[in-house]
């Protein structure tokens, strides 16, 4: 009798077993079913581009060099229009800082004046410096509006006329002195800032 109670514990488990497979295979039976039901729904796609391409803020000088005086005298002067171009595709902003050097240590630049006025020599119009050569500048080149600073629209331009002395009252010290001076101009966007 235990034999048989055996056989029919292990008929159980078989019958179990196709059960379970059964199951298994119906149900995979089911899911590739569905699967290709969902690709015969239609669809569509469309795309919308975009580009976008920057601006620039480019500075033109001209001329490059704005004077070379040899054998000045004292109560000598002399002035040069010089052209600040926006040759960029945005509207700027811009102020101007100098350094010089004096490398005889006779201080000629110190000695110096520099006039800079708005529009071309002679018949310049608002001056924007006026004061020792070592110290030129105008407008502040921190960034956003200053009080002096120009601003130049895009493809445009603006003259400055430059104008130098040498006071007649300069002293004997200042013979065969020289100097050298950098104007350096820098610009910034004006939109959104």
């Amino acid at each position: 009798m235990a034999a048989q109670t055996f056989n029919t514990a292990g008929s159980r488990r078989r019958n179990r077993r196709q059960m379970l497979a059964v199951l298994l295979m119906a149900s995979a039976v089911a899911t590739v079913g569905a699967g290709a039901m969902s690709l015969a729904v239609f669809t569509d796609t469309q795309a919308s581009a975009g580009s976008w391409t920057a601006g620039t803020i480019k500075l033109g000088v001209s001329p490059t060099t704005t004077f070379t005086a040899t054998n000045i005298l004292p109560g000598d002067t002399g002035s040069q229009t010089v052209t600040i171009s926006n040759v960029g595709t945005g509207q700027l902003r811009y102020a101007m800082t100098s350094v010089s050097t004096n490398a005889d240590l006779k201080g000629l630049a110190a000695q110096m004046t520099l006039t800079v006025k708005v529009g071309a020599c002679p018949s310049a119009g608002a001056t924007l410096y006026t004061g020792s050569l070592s110290a030129a500048l105008f407008g502040d080149p921190t960034q956003g509006q200053q009080t002096n600073d120009q601003i130049i629209a895009a493809a445009a331009n603006q003259s400055l006329c430059f104008t130098w002395l040498f006071p007649l009252a300069s002293a004997n010290s200042f013979q065969s002195a020289a100097t050298s001076t950098t104007f350096t101009f820098a610009a910034e966007q004006t939109q959104n800032n």
